[in-house]
């Protein structure tokens, strides 16, 4: 048995690894500070059914000011996946949140976690690729991110190679590929499409619903997290994608067929920091760590739509 901490254990990917954690007879140090990115009965709800669990110490601060180091006692490894998400809401006057949330947050844990020579797991994204110029996309493509959160996740990452030479940070890298499965964030494409599926409202595509996704199940993001934690070089960045490329148009039919039912769908102007396409190269997970995505993209909506209708009474 072995005691992590997992920061931003409440969110959706965050919330995924604690359950796993738990269910391998893992202690859990959790923290979160639910904010009001999207509403907190949501979060809470993502820790239903372990609350309880006596291997659980679910803790609530804002990691931007409070003392980790208590955090750490007795830890064997760090998992980060505590930031503000989204790429729309990077722009403007919002930015000093992510600034906050992202930049120095992980600043602040890595300083601890180096003193404490511990291993830490960081969650990054897909979006420090930008519109990336080869697809399938490596980890050694040239980062061109196209919204500030892209910006600050690869700060981060930089961050993370810094305190790894001047400290001997150990730390191994996630870029994430387009997470969904059950519990996914209000915010994010799946989710709003299975919303309004199931509430038979009005669908809105920004753009032309062409663009193309590496969409990657939540259970195979969490088992390639922690096989990045028992396993994965130090300062190595690895792409973690479902292979399971798609374009929003498709993904949209493919739901609608699952669900037995029509969307209205409607296009507006494509959103500020979308890109193209994304796509990953898994080939160096694969080779190092010997992850594979298991769930493809049919089966993984199909479970996710039933978990939105088990959550909605509709089943």
């Amino acid at each position: 048995m072995s005691r992590y901490l997992v920061t931003g254990c409440a969110g959706f990917i965050g919330s995924h690894l604690t359950k796993a954690l738990l269910r391998r007879g893992d202690e859990v140090v959790g923290v979160d500070a639910f904010t009001d990115y999207y509403p907190r009965p949501a979060k809470e709800s993502n820790l239903e059914g372990v609350r309880e669990d006596a291997n659980l110490s679910l803790v609530e601060l804002d990691l931007s000011t409070a003392a980790l180091e208590p955090l750490l006692e007795g830890v064997d490894g760090v998992f980060h996946l505590a930031a503000q998400p989204g790429v729309r809401g990077s722009f403007g006057d919002t930015f000093a949140d992510y600034v906050r949330d992202n930049i120095i947050v992980t600043q602040r844990l890595f300083e601890s976690v180096a003193a404490k020579g511990l291993r830490v797991v960081m969650a990054s994204t897909s979006s420090v690729y930008g519109n990336a110029e080869t697809y399938p996309t490596r980890e050694d493509a040239t980062p061109r991110p196209v919204s500030p959160y892209g910006v600050t996740k690869l700060a981060c990452e930089a961050l993370a190679r810094t305190y790894g030479e001047c400290f001997g940070l150990e730390a191994v890298l996630l870029r994430y590929f387009t997470v969904y499965g059950p519990r996914q964030r209000p915010d994010m494409a799946f989710a709003r499409v299975i919303d309004a599926l199931l509430a038979e409202r009005r669908f809105t595509v920004y753009g032309t619903g062409e663009q193309s996704r590496d969409f990657t199940f939540v259970d195979d993001a969490v088992s390639a997290t922690i096989a990045a934690m028992e396993a994965g070089s130090s300062r190595t960045t690895y792409n973690v994608g479902g292979g399971s490329e798609t374009t929003l148009n498709d993904a949209i039919e493919l739901c609608q067929k699952l669900a037995g039912t029509e969307l209205d769908v409607i296009n507006e102007a494509t959103a500020r920091g979308d890109v193209r396409r994304t796509g990953a190269d898994t080939t160096l997970i694969r080779t190092e760590l010997g992850w594979r995505p298991e769930t493809p993209l049919a089966r993984g909506l199909a479970l996710q739509l039933e978990a939105a209708r088990a959550a909605a009474g509709t089943i």
